[in-house]
């Protein structure tokens, strides 16, 4: 493995990375509450997709209702573990990749915390019809299109790790 650490430039650009992205997800969660709660589905793709409020009180998808305090704790284990490994990781172009998806993963996790921190509950609003696939939000996005990503990565490129 490569000993070169991640520069000061790299870690500032990762947090930078997080402010942004957790700042977008807020906005649109902002935005659908202004436009979306209390107001029938916004059909974008008729049988496919819909913009549709909801509160979401569990995990991923619904599951596990009011334990905000899970929630909570599990957050900090994140981002305490996202930090280490970006922190840890070699500086070189070859793991951009993955200090990558440690900046998504942050931001999504921050972005449904701040949600449960403040509303006690996670604002969705991303429904395909189609499958009847849970309500999402970007955030969530975030967080498992990265988490598809690291797996191909994880089996493809970096199978030396």
């Amino acid at each position: 493995m490569e000993k070169s650490r991640v520069t000061m430039k790299q870690i500032t650009a990762g947090i930078a990375g997080v402010i942004v992205l957790t700042v977008i997800d807020q906005l649109t969660k902002l935005w659908a509450i202004a436009e979306l709660k209390g107001q029938p589905s916004i059909i974008w793709i008729k049988g496919i997709f819909e913009l549709q409020y909801l509160e979401n009180r569990g995990a991923a998808f619904g599951l596990m209702q009011n334990q905000q305090w899970l929630f909570l704790i599990c957050v900090a284990v994140v981002l305490g573990a996202a930090a280490y490994f970006y922190y840890r990781m070699p500086g070189s172009g070859r793991y951009l990749p993955l200090r990558l998806i440690a900046v998504f993963i942050s931001a999504g996790a921050i972005g449904n915390a701040i949600d449960r921190m403040f509303r006690g509950f996670v604002v969705d609003f991303f429904y395909f019809s189609l499958i009847d696939f849970p309500i999402f939000n970007v955030a969530d996005i975030y967080v498992t299109v990265s988490m598809g990503c690291f797996l191909i990565l994880f089996l493809c490129y970096y199978k030396e790790l």
